[in-house]
Parts: structure tokens; C-alpha cells; sequence
């Protein structure tokens, strides 16, 4: 027997429009009163409903929550009027940091450096003061340099559940990322 979940989903989209962060499940259940079942039952309800082409959203998991977002496809179309608010550029500079800090967290500034090739203080300056990064400890070296690695406002900026979501490196492009080429 198939439940019918429209109003536990209509509750869940509604938290989700009210709520500006993503959600996960333990906080759609205490938040809703719904079991687990029920919440994970009812976000596939939900998916499925926004997937139509009559909606202009579709419901995404983003850092480990559940959250509406535009439609890629609709969003082409109307980012040059609403993408300016929400959308920072970043620089080829800055991109290029960011992605060795994703794919080598956590990484010190030294070793962001030798991958690069040039000083990274400015950039990592930058990418902590806009969220992206943040200190995840210090590496057990002489010095002790601070060691770096992404946040979620990374995760929610590039739309990716979590850090597995990164696209794959081909062996060439891995090589860029290690400090000590592999024999």
C-alpha cells in the first residue's frame, strides 16, 4: 500500500522555504515531529514533484542538508538580474587556490605555494574572509603551520552535497595537486 505523503511533503517544503540554510534529516525530523522514515519518504515525494518541468526549482542536497534551489537551466536565464546579490566572482587566482585547497585539504599556505608556484597570502587571506576555507588545525611540523581546507559555504557556493561530489582527476591533473610526484 503506497502512502500518500502530500501533506507531510507540503510541511518539509515548507520548513525548507522558511529555513535559509540547508537541512538535514535529524533537524527536518525534530523541526517537523515526523519520523525519519517519513522525512526521507516524503523529500523523494518532493524531488519527484519539483523534477516536472512546471516548476522552477527543484529540491537539491547541498553540505549534508536538504535545500530549494533555481533550476540550472532557468537559472542561465536569470542570473544576470538576481546572480548579482548572491554570486561572487573569483578571480582565476582565487579559483586556482581554492580548488588545490579542495582536492589537498587539509594543505598548509606553504605547500598551497608549492603546488602553485607563487605566494598564496593574499588568496588565502581572501577565500577566508568570503567563507570558502577556514583552519582545520595546525600540521605536526617545525613551526607548526596552520592547515586549510574548504567549509560549507564552499560546498553551498559550488552546489556540492560534499567534498566526494569534486569531479574527478585524471592522473595528469592529480599530479598537479601532490607535492611528491608518485613513482
Amino acid at each position: 500500500m503506497e502512502l500518500n505523503l502530500d501533506t507531510e511533503a507540503a510541511i518539509l517544503e515548507t520548513i525548507l522555504y522558511l529555513e535559509a540554510e540547508p537541512l538535514d534529516i535529524a533537524a527536518l525530523v525534530r523541526i517537523s515531529g515526523l519520523s525519519k522514515e517519513v522525512v526521507e519518504a516524503s523529500l523523494e515525494h518532493l524531488k519527484e514533484t519539483f523534477a516536472a518541468p512546471v516548476h522552477g526549482l527543484e529540491l537539491m542536497q547541498v553540505s549534508g542538508g536538504w535545500q530549494f534551489s533555481p533550476k540550472k537551466e532557468l537559472w542561465a536565464e536569470l542570473k544576470e538580474r538576481y546572480g548579482k546579490k548572491n554570486e561572487q566572482k573569483l578571480s582565476r587566482a582565487a579559483l586556482e587556490t581554492l580548488s588545490i585547497i579542495a582536492y589537498s585539504q587539509p594543505v598548509t599556505r606553504g605547500e598551497v605555494e608549492a603546488i602553485r608556484g607563487v605566494a598564496a597570502d593574499n588568496m588565502i587571506r581572501f577565500l577566508l574572509e568570503k567563507g570558502f576555507i577556514k583552519e582545520t588545525g595546525k600540521k605536526d611540523a617545525p613551526g607548526k603551520p596552520i592547515q586549510y581546507g574548504t567549509t560549507k559555504d564552499f560546498l553551498k557556493f559550488f552546489r556540492l552535497n560534499s567534498i566526494a561530489d569534486l569531479p574527478k582527476l585524471d592522473d595528469l591533473e592529480r599530479e598537479r595537486f601532490e607535492l611528491e610526484p608518485k613513482d
